[in-house]
């Protein structure tokens, strides 16, 4: 039963990432939304908030990369057309608030000077599995190595792009335009 509070914290941490960012997300949010007592937190993450954050960073980043993994890939223009129909929704909710909680952890959240390194580097490995999940994708589906590497690259700066840009305009335009452009850069 331990486990199973410990995930549903973890998991309300990531809607909580997602929708305020580190620095506006509160301890009282995450209960709520998970159920747990607030000593729950205290016992799950001795290290405190960092611990919560980086933890949920991490899980969110690996759930994002199992569904990278489901994408066809029939061909690389196939690739890129899943990947932007899959992320669509997730950048639809940026035009109302919403964001990446990879990303979220990248952002000054407060902390002491040099206190954000195990932060940075649950957003790096999450960014880079996602990276190397696009690039297997486009391999399987007949691009090089290296172009692969340089196309699922791409793939992730629209994504994290299009949530800044979406969520300042309040529109979904500047994600439609990136797409735009990105499914002109394969043709099979």
């Amino acid at each position: 039963m331990a486990a199973d509070t410990r995930d549903r914290v973890v998991e309300a941490t990531v809607a909580a990432l997602q929708r305020h960012g580190v620095a506006g997300m509160s301890f009282t949010d995450v209960l709520r939304e998970s159920g747990a007592a607030r000593g729950a937190i205290y016992h799950h993450f001795p290290g405190g908030k960092r611990q919560l954050v980086a933890e949920a960073a991490g899980l969110n980043g690996r759930q994002v990369r199992e569904r990278l993994a489901e994408l066809p890939a029939d061909s690389p223009s196939a690739v890129v057309a899943a990947f932007l129909a899959a992320v669509r929704p997730v950048v639809h909710a940026s035009t109302t608030g919403g964001g990446c909680a990879v990303a979220a952890v990248t952002v000054d959240a407060g902390f002491e000077p040099g206190g954000q390194e195990d932060l940075r580097r649950a957003a790096d490995t999450a960014f880079s599995a996602w990276t190397e999940q696009l690039a297997e994708r486009l391999a399987t589906a007949g691009l090089g190595g290296d172009q692969a590497r340089d196309l699922a690259t791409t793939l992730v700066m629209l994504l994290e792009g299009a949530h800044v840009l979406c969520r300042a305009s309040g529109s979904l335009d500047p994600f439609e335009r990136a797409a735009r452009t990105a499914a002109g850069l394969v043709r099979d």
